[in-house]
């Protein structure tokens, strides 16, 4: 599969950006789609993940409530609606398809390893001025 991600920007703390990923081609059944971001000199990092269906999400602690994570499965896009940005938030954020899930006590969690996932898309530069 070959994803294309959009709508990084430059925007001021506080401020709201939404990204966009379409994939081309078939991405595996049972496992998610998401997002990681990156900074210069760190690994690339968990963001939000999806369900085919849109009826499981995940998100990493820093973000919760402030991102939603959502899909178009007719376009074969997934969104990542980013609210209150704050600087901490600067990286490059990539799309990844097939990321695999494991079960839990809790049910279905996702594998937040950069290592597990099947594909990624080019990042997109979201830089938040103070």
């Amino acid at each position: 599969v070959q994803l294309q991600a959009s709508g990084g920007g430059l925007v001021q703390a506080g401020g709201s950006l939404r990204l966009s990923c379409v994939a081309s081609g078939r991405t595996r059944s049972g496992y998610l789609m998401g997002w990681f971001r990156q900074t210069p000199g760190r690994e690339r990092d968990f963001v939000a993940a999806i369900s085919r269906s849109g009826d499981r999400t995940y998100y990493t602690d820093s973000v919760k409530g402030r991102f939603t994570i959502s899909r178009d499965n007719a376009k074969n896009t997934v969104f990542l609606q980013m609210n209150s940005l704050k600087p901490d938030d600067t990286a490059v954020y990539y799309c990844a398809a097939d990321i695999p899930t494991y079960d839990s006590d809790y049910g279905k969690i996702a594998d937040r390893s950069a290592n597990a996932v099947g594909s990624w898309g080019q990042g997109t530069q979201v830089t938040v001025s103070s």
